[in-house]
């Protein structure tokens, strides 16, 4: 099983094709860029030239939404022989996934719905992860879930995810607003739940903008990706690159695309805040 060693911790940005020419342009130091490897399952065509020309100049992260790890449903053959295909093509230095079920009897769900909590579901998604790194032969990273509700559990979520991770030897992709809106929705601790992830599972971190419920409003969070990195979540972040040490960090933004510039106010936001946590020991676990 394959290794590939990471960039030294940097800001990345989600690419978008409306953003292709600036990306390509673009002179910012140590910048790379994550897309979900389904948008790319196609034959030829201009994405995929575009993104070859991008991966000429820059590091590539895939950050995939398709495979349903926690699902009881066998992976996707097609699915798999096409994110092979990627992967050997465009050799990102990660490659992660979801730890939630997103489809069931074959019939897909329109979101990421996390697991029950149990010692079960712990050694039923650590033989998933184990099958799907064995099927690429790599090692991959899995995201934590966001959470709308409360349901009766055996496990808190980060022993849950150090548990799958040291079964099944994956890493962990930490998403920042994810912890945030689940503290909101949920009543989970968002430092605490921080503090508790070892530091040597950690191999890429996520933030992100989220919205206001419309009817509960700041009362119920949503994980839309539609705006701006809120300052909570900025500031969690901070707290986490102190925790864990200096760790790739991806900003995120799926709607309300803005100006490739404005997202990259963001990113030298995010490599401020690297560079704040270098300067600081890191409290390894």
């Amino acid at each position: 099983m394959r290794f590939p060693a990471p960039p030294p911790p940097s800001a990345g940005l989600g690419l978008k094709p409306e953003h292709f020419r600036p990306a390509l342009e673009t002179e910012v130091e140590g910048l790379w860029f994550e897309v979900h490897p389904e948008n790319y399952m196609v034959e030829g065509g201009p994405r995929l030239a575009w993104l070859a020309a991008i991966r000429d100049k820059r590091p590539l992260s895939f950050h995939g939404v398709g495979a349903s790890l926690g699902g009881l449903d066998p992976f996707d053959p097609e699915h798999l022989l096409a994110l092979i295909a990627l992967i050997d093509r465009f050799e990102p230095f990660q490659v992660s996934e979801h730890a939630t079920f997103s489809a069931h009897k074959n019939r897909y769900h329109a979101d990421l719905l996390p697991l029950p909590r149990t010692q079960e579901a712990v050694q039923h998604l650590a033989n998933r992860v184990d099958e799907f790194q064995t099927a690429l032969g790599r090692r991959i990273i899995i995201e934590n879930p966001t959470n709308y509700l409360p349901f009766a559990c055996d496990l808190d979520e980060p022993e849950f995810l150090t548990d799958v991770a040291r079964r099944s030897g994956c890493g962990l992709l930490m998403d920042i607003n994810n912890i945030w809106v689940s503290a909101n929705n949920v009543g989970i601790d968002p430092c605490a739940y921080i503090r508790s992830i070892p530091a040597n599972l950690v191999g890429e971190i996520h933030v992100a903008g989220h919205s206001q419920d419309p009817a509960l409003g700041a009362e119920f969070l949503i994980d839309s990706h539609d705006a701006p990195v809120s300052e909570d979540v900025w500031s969690l972040l901070a707290l986490a690159l102190r925790t864990w040490g200096p760790k790739p960090v991806l900003i995120e933004r799926d709607g309300n695309i803005p100006e490739f510039n404005d997202l990259l106010v963001e990113v030298h936001n995010a490599s401020r805040i690297l560079t704040d946590a270098r300067e600081v020991a890191p409290n390894a676990t």
